[in-house]
């Protein structure tokens, strides 16, 4: 099967990127194949279990029309700025259907500095797992359309099974793709970016500044989203927040069990710098740093562009509350309600409690008495369902297609893990079954539903690149 690859980002001027292939592994092996996503692509999903497919998928052939490149972009990273990161271990070999499609783990690239460019195997299973829950979820996110066992060892802290990872997603184009160039003073070059974004965007913007417009404004739904799932992404660096909206670069990503404000996974985020009460703040923060990095096109008149900026990125709190209150009433099931304090009760409540974040909303759409069940005082959540019973007729079937049954929980994506470093892959094609439905209880898959155990808790999760 011949592949319909464009290569628009390659016609770019060479600032944006370093040509580069991917290194061929040994022994490769099919992992999954999203049939789904491939068939959107217009990719026949058996040939990519072919041995063809999985040649290309492993890095091993570079399929006929790709034209492989590494991009080129800058970032702050927990606050410090890096004039140069680009991509150490992914490899962009093309876009088909409009989409870039990218092997991570591929290989050493011009950007890897010291790095190998491979990828440890859980690493490539987690983002597959909470990538594609995320999209089931309706979250906007990049796809996983693969992944691999490379067939050679990764040498980490030890000796780890090796995986390759197809990404799809709108774009690649981050805040640290602009940064790339305004740290360099290459005017030219952030044209060019804001001209491409544009366009391979579809967005009706005209210039750099309706273009951050639309940035904030996907910016501020996707962190509210993220919110309303109990969803904390780890390492909101600028480097990892996409232009297109799509979560992107899941690394030391978790889901919350018990509802903590505070709470944060990753073991690298020692302060809690991205916990999950400060997603809103930290990514408000990152829109300044684009806004910096685009001034020099907002106007010709750097006091006035600096004004433009400012009054644009104060709007950002409104948006973010706006989105996130619709997100919680409907979850409560009072779309029309939009009522601050009674959700906002329920959150202090939870907290107090420790109450699971998934379950309770779920169980609130199942009957009271379900819902009262997770939490030990009953007292005070008896009072806040009298509140909620005040405020109208909850919409159930709008809370059931809002509150789902089944995430990728911590314990249940490290149980996958070390099961498929022992050769089973059971595990992670059964929570993937789980998670493709995720409003829907099914049969057999009980157990996935459950928080952990005091046993099971993971209390940090970790890059592992």
């Amino acid at each position: 099967m011949k592949l319909n690859f464009q290569n628009t980002f390659a016609r770019l001027p060479e600032s944006f990127f370093k040509k580069t292939e991917p290194t061929p592994v040994i022994q490769p092996s099919i992992i999954a194949v999203n049939d789904g996503l491939a068939k959107e692509l217009g990719i026949d999903p058996d040939f990519l279990r072919s041995d063809q497919g999985l040649a290309i998928l492993a890095g091993n052939s570079i399929p006929e029309g790709a034209e492989p490149l590494a991009m080129a972009y800058a970032g702050h990273q927990f606050g410090g700025f890096s004039p140069q990161l680009g991509d150490g271990r992914a490899i962009l070999i093309g876009e088909i259907g409009g989409k870039d499609i990218q092997l991570k783990g591929a290989g050493p690239t011009p950007f890897s500095r010291r790095g190998d460019g491979r990828s440890a195997l859980g690493p490539v299973l987690r983002e597959y797992l909470v990538s594609e829950a995320m999209y089931a979820l309706g979250i906007p996110t990049t796809r996983a359309l693969a992944a691999v066992l490379s067939g050679e060892l990764v040498l980490r802290e030890q000796p780890e099974k090796g995986g390759i990872f197809t990404r799809v997603a709108s774009s690649h184009l981050r805040i640290g793709t602009a940064q790339y160039f305004a740290a360099r003073n290459d005017t030219e070059s952030l044209k060019e970016l804001v001209k491409y974004a544009i366009q391979r965007h579809n967005l009706q913007a005209s210039n750099a500044f309706e273009l951050f417009q639309d940035v904030i404004r996907k910016q501020a739904l996707l962190v509210a989203q993220w919110m309303g799932f109990g969803f904390i992404h780890g390492v909101m660096n600028t480097d990892n927040m996409s232009l297109s909206g799509e979560t992107i670069d899941y690394g030391p990503c978790a889901f919350m069990d018990r509802f903590n404000p505070t709470q944060k996974f990753s073991y690298i985020d020692q302060n809690g710098r991205y916990a999950y009460s400060n997603q809103p703040g930290i990514a408000q923060w990152n829109l300044t740093r684009l806004a910096e990095a685009l001034l020099p096109l907002f106007d010709e008149d750097q006091e006035k562009a600096v004004t433009m900026a400012k009054e644009e990125l104060e709007k950002f709190p409104s948006l973010f509350d706006k989105a996130h209150l619709e997100i919680f009433s409907k979850k409560i099931g009072l779309p029309q309600n939009n009522d601050p304090e009674l959700i906002r009760a329920l959150l202090d409540l939870m907290a107090s409690q420790k109450t699971d974040f998934t379950l309770t909303f779920r169980s609130l759409s199942n009957s009271p008495d379900s819902f009262l069940l997770n939490f030990e005082d009953e007292e005070p959540a008896q009072d806040w369902l009298a509140r909620w019973n005040a405020g109208g007729i909850p919409d159930t079937s709008l809370m059931k297609v809002i509150n789902p049954v089944y995430i990728p929980r911590n314990h249940r994506i490290e149980e996958v893990i070390e099961a498929a470093n022992r050769g089973n892959f059971n595990p992670f094609h059964e929570l993937h079954k789980a998670l493709q439905n995720p409003y829907n209880e099914q049969e057999g898959f009980e157990k996935l539903q459950q928080p952990p155990r005091p046993e099971e808790i993971v209390c940090n999760t970790f890059c592992g690149t």
